[in-house]
């Protein structure tokens, strides 16, 4: 097992991590641990378990513990596969975590994280759980109110987490190359391709663009399969939605599958026109060809069914996204669409109505009848079992990419309960994109790209021709190379030297050097992104004693994080922090650290 253990004791402290801002030194953290000697009992022992790339925040984590009177034990552990499997495994007090809101709502903020239950969580409480349900119905002040509640009960009442900070978004551009104005920088959604653009446009046929991330290894290239940094922006790419996000987080049809949506009064029932110039591509010869087969209804119904079906694929990680969704439909009847009222006192047909090829004439259910020009449409019907408008953001998070239903049942024919990944080939699998022996390309992309193939160096996409041909949305870039550089300061010199022409994550210790650059353009963004300690729920200390994690809560210091990051990490709550200001404040407290410890002492 990876495991690298440092023991701290009052009388024996690792030194301290030298820092930019007023974090203590090794004898300053001595000094301070006498004072908090009057509480009664011995020290309590906490182990702090991170990864190696987060050994900094550790290191401030540990040293604002022993000066609030903690022993600490710290597990840092040198990737995300051993840190997963000794997090699983219980051996830690508190974990150093993090999250990003990619579907920019309050919901995702929290339901997987925290609800009982859910893809993530680690925390049963029937109050927590009321909450979060209660919450997701609201918009506008009442919802605002409703997570002030809950980061009450979640942070203040029972201290099931402690937050560190809210990060910012800094991106570095090869501006003598690639024209900055086309790099979009979202707060939220995956980085978009289809927008990007070389300086001069003719290489954009010739050039490939080439781009980054640290992970070489894909989880699933089937969009419900999967919900981590290693194939979030790859399936965003790859597959089309039926709404997007814009930049600030607004839910739009721009550049989805749909013309328009609109949402009923009630705010229970969905509605999705449907656009007709999107086929699906698929890979011949390590070419992108035109399937012919348009993105349709039919094949909306079916991924999105699959998607809000936990059963509907092994190992499937995104369900509880979807499981708001009840039922999704084609529309057969034009008059349904006059018969339902908006928010606005106007129609769904109305709503949908707006700036189309044609006029609506007529609404069909089958792909086969489809012709916008002609006024002929499919319209999706999505409802939910109550009122929920937070749907229309998970709708835009790319598990709600739209596969193939053709594609994914040609490949998927084994028995789900009998899923064998030894000998099982499931649609997605990154071994069928691999170069090698194993490589049997089966994919069907709907979005603007789609992967010919990976090796552990790079993976490769083409442009699929059947996009939006001669709409701004159309992809401007033929060829993009995903180039897989795990190492922060080794993408930073790859991307100085034009060996890859957008850096979308710059550290905040680096952004002076991206500034300082003539050949590089540095862009900046708020951020989803929260980093926070959580506590292990059974077998620890901490587990039973919320007097003992509200001891550890008000030892953090989050202005020393802020110090440190020179200003670019903001103040945190929740992970709803950057989505929604509740007006609460999280302080350390000295004195409320000695309160909590004698009343965990007390208790023993």
């Amino acid at each position: 097992m990876n495991k690298k253990y440092y023991t701290l004791a009052s009388t024996a402290i690792v030194a301290a991590v030298a820092l930019t801002g007023c974090v203590e030194t090794k004898s300053d953290v001595k000094e301070n641990d006498k004072e908090v000697d009057e509480t009664a009992g011995a020290k309590p022992v906490i182990e702090v378990l991170g990864m190696a790339a987060n050994e900094q925040d550790i290191n401030i984590v540990r040293d604002q513990l022993v000066k609030n009177g903690f022993d600490v034990k710290l597990n840092i552990q040198p990737d995300y596969g051993s840190f997963k499997a000794q997090e699983d495994g219980g051996n830690y007090d508190i974990s150093l975590s993090g999250w990003t809101t990619v579907t920019g709502n309050p919901d995702y903020a929290v339901r997987g994280l925290f609800k009982t239950g859910g893809d993530y969580s680690r925390i049963s409480d029937a109050t927590v759980d009321k909450l979060i349900d209660e919450a997701s119905t609201l918009t506008g002040d009442e919802a605002k109110e409703k997570y002030k509640e809950l980061e009450q009960a979640l942070v203040f009442d029972n201290a099931y987490i402690a937050p560190l900070y809210i990060s910012q978004k800094f991106q570095g551009i090869y501006a003598k190359e690639v024209n900055p104005d086309t790099v979009r920088l979202p707060k939220s959604r995956a980085q978009a391709w289809e927008s990007i653009s070389f300086n001069d446009a003719a290489k954009n046929s010739s050039e490939t663009l080439v781009l980054q991330q640290a992970s070489s290894s894909l989880t699933s290239l089937d969009p419900v399969k999967g919900n981590d940094g290693s194939i979030n922006t790859l399936n965003t790419n790859m597959n089309v939605r039926l709404v997007n996000l814009t930049d600030t987080d607004e839910v739009v049809s721009d550049g989805s599958l749909s013309y328009n949506h609109a949402m009923s009064e009630n705010k229970d029932e969905y509605y999705f026109v449907l656009r007709d110039d999107i086929n699906f591509a698929k890979v011949e010869n390590k070419k992108a060809v035109d399937t012919g087969d348009l993105v349709s209804a039919e094949d909306v119904v079916f991924s999105l069914n699959r998607a809000k079906d936990q059963k509907a694929v092994p190992d499937h990680r995104t369900y509880s996204i979807h499981e708001n969704i009840e039922t999704v439909e084609i529309v057969s009847d034009i008059t349904s669409l006059e018969a339902v009222k908006t928010a606005d006192g106007g129609t769904v047909l109305d709503a949908l109505s707006k700036d189309l090829p044609s006029a609506v004439a007529e609404v069909v259910t089958s792909e086969a009848d489809v012709d916008n020009a002609a006024g002929k449409y499919q319209v999706v019907k999505i409802t939910t079992p109550a009122a929920f408008p937070q749907v229309l953001n998970y709708l835009a998070h790319q598990s709600g990419g739209i596969v193939s239903e053709a594609a994914v049942t040609a490949v998927n024919t084994f028995d789900v309960a009998k899923y064998d990944p030894n000998k099982d080939v499931a649609y997605g699998d990154q071994a069928t994109i691999t170069e090698g022996a194993t490589y049997a390309n089966h994919l069907a992309a709907s979005g603007p790209y789609i992967l010919v193939q990976k090796n552990d160096y790079e993976a490769t996409f083409v442009k699929n021709p059947a996009y939006q041909v001669g709409t701004e949305n159309e992809p401007k870039i033929n060829n993009i190379s995903v180039r897989f550089i795990q190492d922060n300061d080794s993408a930073l010199s790859a991307l100085r030297n034009g060996e890859i022409h957008v850096l979308q994550t710059v550290p905040e210790t680096k952004v002076d050097v991206v500034e300082g650059d003539t050949n590089l353009k540095l862009k900046t963004f708020d951020s989803n992104a929260v980093s926070y300690l959580i506590f292990n729920p059974k077998g620890r200390e901490v587990s039973e004693s919320v007097d003992l994690r509200k001891a550890v809560l008000y030892s953090i210091n989050q202005d020393e994080f802020i110090s440190y990051y020179q200003g670019k990490k903001k103040p945190a709550v929740s992970t709803v922090s950057p989505l929604i200001d509740t007006g609460l404040k999280v302080e350390a407290d000295s004195a409320k650290v000695k309160e909590f410890l004698n009343a965990y002492n007390a208790s023993k």
